[in-house]
């Protein structure tokens, strides 16, 4: 307990100083980060490419740990970027899923006492990491900026639970988020899906899955969604390493995920190729220095042709994870900034 209490004490101060760093006036963040990164175009933003630095000095890719001591890095990465941003209140429970409990953890935002809409979000972490406090500063941020109650859920991961584990726990989270929506002051008729990388794909196949039901969200989250496991897209090549989604990552996913799955096509893995015919409209926002951006933006085209409403973004500068960034310097806090704006006109009425 005490190396424990100690570790995490470390981990704060570590977290306030580089946090302190980042509120350095932006040219001296560019002469820290370094020469200038630019590919197809695109310049890397400075801030961007000095966390990259940093991350570069702190060890081995948490892709190439064992995957325990990989969970551990990301949340304590997560911890130091992203903060403790203030909330109304966050309270945590157990429901009932297709396979024992489920957790949820519910953030109330600190104007909010009546029935608002909600937001289940979904969190990221290649179906193998993740967990509740790796996102707890996203989803404060959310139900603050958007004003509306954020709903977080803990799926169960790989390689422990393989496909379609993560996809069966979301989509009864969802539907118990909805059927006891007004014992838990949320509208039902306002319930919004959103997730970030692994859990955009989640996002879009609940979506997918619940399109033309009383139970259907209306309005979707997406941000750098991870749509198609199984074609390799053209960012994948162009950013194949040095932009936080490495190859080794991808390695990770396919061998404690997608391996399970019969089907590398199946919508409930590559949402990419399901029916979107009358989904929820949908913010879906991309980083331009992501491997994931080509499916992004062709998931984003696919919703239009059908004639979903879908206002697509590219951060250009930015890269995977800005989303975990929220109390991070300028542009990722920025760009969800514009996000919850997104989520908050989703569920206006």
């Amino acid at each position: 307990m005490v190396n424990l209490l100690l570790s995490r004490t470390l981990e704060d101060v570590k977290g306030r100083a580089v946090r302190a760093l980042f509120r350095l006036p932006l040219g001296v963040l560019r002469v820290l980060a370094g020469r200038p990164v630019v590919i197809d175009g695109k310049t890397l933003d400075p801030e961007m490419q000095l966390i990259l630095k940093l991350q570069n000095l702190e060890g081995p890719d948490f892709a190439a740990l064992p995957i325990g001591r990989g969970r551990r890095a990301l949340v304590a990465g997560a911890r130091m970027v992203g903060g403790s941003p203030p909330v109304g209140s966050v309270s945590d429970r157990a429901v009932a899923g297709p396979e024992g409990e489920l957790m949820l953890r519910f953030y109330t935002p600190r104007d909010v006492t009546a029935t608002s809409p909600a937001l289940l979000y979904i969190h990221g972490g290649g179906f193998v990491y993740g967990d509740l406090d790796n996102y707890d500063a996203v989803c404060r941020f959310l139900a603050e900026r958007a004003g509306v109650r954020v709903v977080a859920i803990d799926y169960r991961l790989a390689p422990e639970h393989g496909f379609p584990a993560a996809v069966d726990d979301v989509l009864a989270a969802y539907r118990w988020v909805v059927e006891h929506a007004e014992g838990l002051g949320i509208d039902p008729e306002r319930v919004a899906v959103g997730g970030d990388s692994a859990g955009g794909n989640l996002a879009a196949v609940v979506a997918q899955q619940t399109v033309g039901s009383d139970a259907a969200p209306v309005f979707q989250l997406l941000i750098y969604p991870l749509t198609d496991m199984a074609e390799v897209w053209p960012s994948r090549k162009s950013f194949a390493d040095g932009f936080f989604f490495s190859t080794l990552f991808r390695d990770v996913i396919d061998t404690h995920y997608t391996a399970s799955a019969p089907d590398r096509w199946d919508p409930r893995i590559s949402p990419l190729y399901g029916d979107v015919t009358g989904v929820a409209p949908a913010y879906l926002v991309t980083a331009g220095f992501d491997p994931l951006l080509d499916e992004g933006k062709a998931y984003a085209d696919k919703l239009a042709d059908a004639g979903v409403q879908v206002e697509y973004v590219c951060e250009e500068g930015l890269i995977h994870s800005f989303a975990n960034m929220v109390s991070l310097g300028r542009s990722g806090p920025e760009a969800m900034a514009r996000a919850a704006e997104a989520l908050r006109r989703g569920l206006a009425r």
